[in-house]
């Protein structure tokens, strides 16, 4: 095979590669890229949802806005979740009047359930009720305990997939926290 017949035939490669991405590609404009909600990830905006309170109500994450969000996904049969409530209620007592939210999001479990562990354990912050698990999914929590730091400005500024201890807690704060 000559030097010469071997370009032509990458050359004739290259370009029907080429063509082939072209026209295979998904355009920016496409209704179902822009339909998909954001991704959960630090220095992004927290996707926004709505979720019943134990009392009944409706609250709406961007109805937050302006104050710090400790967001925590968690359940009653979760024993590392246990283990990190008196911290998030301690957190949440000690800086509720300068403007930080702990916001608890029980993960599929019955609002008689929820309403138990909030009684056993003394909590005061507001507790949502993510019984389909919709906003699970949306912020892709495969784990629990879950917790999203989120700015007052409604955007992520940390993560931590586990059980938080006072020392982490506090450290994780400092961003989102002054």
């Amino acid at each position: 095979m000559s030097q010469r017949f071997l370009s032509l035939l990458i050359f004739i490669v290259l370009t029907l590669g080429s063509v082939w991405i072209w026209f295979n590609r998904v355009p920016a404009s496409d209704s179902a890229a822009a339909a998909q909600p954001a991704i959960p990830m630090a220095g992004h905006p927290a996707p926004d949802f709505t979720l019943p309170t134990l009392d009944g109500q409706s609250l709406r994450l961007s109805d937050l806005r302006g104050q710090a969000v400790v967001l925590n996904f968690w359940a009653s049969w979760c024993g590392p979740c246990r283990a990190e409530m008196p911290e998030l209620e301690q957190a949440f007592r000690d800086r509720a009047g300068g403007g930080l939210v702990v916001l608890g999001v029980n993960q599929g479990e019955q609002p008689a359930i929820a309403a138990d562990f909030v009684q056993r354990f003394g909590l005061t912050f507001p507790i949502v009720l993510d019984q389909e698990l919709q906003v699970s999914r949306l912020y892709r929590t495969n784990s629990l305990p879950t917790t999203f730091f989120i700015d007052r400005n409604g955007v992520i500024k940390d993560q931590v997939i586990g059980q938080m201890n006072t020392a982490l807690l506090e450290e994780r704060l400092r961003t989102v926290y002054p």
